[in-house]
């Protein structure tokens, strides 16, 4: 039996402080994550797990919520970062960070 192809990573883009962060970004930024975006949906997880442009990270110093593996970030634009978490096929995004320290939790 030929090996199926592997899918492509979904989105999640429906919590709202994710969606506050996203929308809240001025006009260049959002277009620079929305390209991202466009992007993720294109990949495999084998793909956003190996990429270099997007850096996917565990988070240690986050706890995640019941029911959540772990929290993760990867970089949407050049100097913001996301968190998300893989649930199956999808990539459920949570936030968009202002800058990097506070993506892990760093004050």
């Amino acid at each position: 039996m030929p090996k199926q192809p592997e899918s492509t990573v979904r989105l999640d883009l429906n919590n709202p402080v994710f969606q506050k962060n996203w929308l809240s970004l001025e006009k260049a930024e959002r277009d620079r994550v929305t390209h991202t975006l466009s992007k993720i949906m294109q990949l495999t997880w084998n793909q956003l797990y190996k990429d270099q442009g997007l850096k996917w990270e565990k988070i240690s110093s986050i706890k995640p919520a019941p029911g959540i593996d772990a929290i993760y970030s990867l970089r949407v634009t050049q100097s913001r970062r996301a968190t998300a978490f893989r649930d199956g096929q999808f990539i459920r995004f949570l936030t968009i960070q202002q800058d990097h320290d506070s993506t892990y939790g760093k004050r």
